[in-house]
């Protein structure tokens, strides 16, 4: 048996000769750790199946996603979403008035708030609260949040009242600002239906769905919806805010090495979508729900 079948035919043995190969396989270790693993093992570079991601995702794969809906009861829109092991917690408050500015405008206000609990990552981070100040992180995803949710909301339909997204992390795994925008969106339509229901509104100023994920390159290769190693390793990293109708709220790309081709950003654009309706689809099945 040549190196290259005798690799492929191993494969499966080094759930006996390492534990830790179901860790890999259950998504807590990134592609660059489990080939360095083989690759020792083996005494020579990869060859047969020349790139791994946690889980056994294909590269233009979305992590598992699930969205469960009345998970705190007393919000008046409250859902829980996973990706893969990010947990974000979206409740949704409708509250009567509007800032100041728009007071006596008849247009309402959509707006969102967002934290992380502080064992959400491997290692405890302080509360921001006991740090004294929000950080400038955290200051531009709730804006980022804010920005999205409004963009598919009739303000003026939605009257004089305003609606707060609390988007809290339980555990951070990649992607928790994507999460939180797709979580996040279907907590307020729930609410907004709950309006329409109660005879407040006559139908919901909700236009549309908005969802949002990440792409990005790592090692070359283009990576829908990264975890949190896959993203540790991104030469590019990219987050992408669509409409159900297809419009563009937002693309932020970043290159953290050097530069990247027009042809890789199409890409990622192209993979970006194609998650993204797959997440339109999980929102209307939660809101389907009786």
């Amino acid at each position: 048996m040549g190196h290259v079948a005798t690799q492929a035919f191993h494969l499966e043995r080094l759930a006996i000769q390492f534990p830790s190969w179901n860790h890999f396989r259950s998504g807590h270790f990134g592609n660059r750790v489990f080939t360095k693993a083989i690759e020792t093992h083996y005494n020579g570079p990869m060859t047969t199946i020349d790139f791994f991601r946690a889980g056994d995702r294909a590269v233009s794969e979305l992590r598992p996603v699930t969205l469960v809906r009345d998970y705190v009861a007393v919000a008046e829109g409250s859902v829980l979403i996973a990706a893969g092991q990010t947990r974000v917690l979206c409740n949704a408050t409708i509250e009567p008035g509007v800032p100041a500015w728009l007071r006596n405008s008849g247009r309402g206000w959509v707006t969102a708030e967002y934290g992380m609990l502080p064992r959400a990552t491997l290692t405890r981070t302080p509360r921001e609260s006991e740090r004294g100040k929000v950080t400038g992180r955290t200051h531009e995803i709730q804006r980022l949040i804010g920005r999205s949710l409004r963009s598919v909301v009739d303000m003026t339909m939605l009257g004089e009242r305003t609606v707060v997204l609390d988007c809290d992390v339980l555990q951070a795994d990649g992607g928790t600002r994507t999460a939180a925008i797709t979580g996040a969106c279907a907590a307020l339509a729930l609410a907004l239906n709950r309006l329409v229901a109660a005879g407040t509104l006559k139908q919901s100023p909700l236009t549309q769905l908005v969802a949002a994920t990440s792409v990005g390159i790592v090692e070359g290769r283009v990576l829908l919806d990264l975890a949190y190693e896959e993203d540790s390793q991104a030469e590019v990293d990219m987050n992408v805010v669509m409409t159900e109708d297809g419009g563009l709220v937002e693309v932020q790309a970043t290159a953290e090495r050097g530069s990247f081709p027009r042809s890789k950003m199409l890409e990622m654009m192209d993979y970006a979508e194609a998650g993204i309706q797959t997440l339109f689809s999980s929102q209307r099945e939660l809101l389907a729900q009786p």
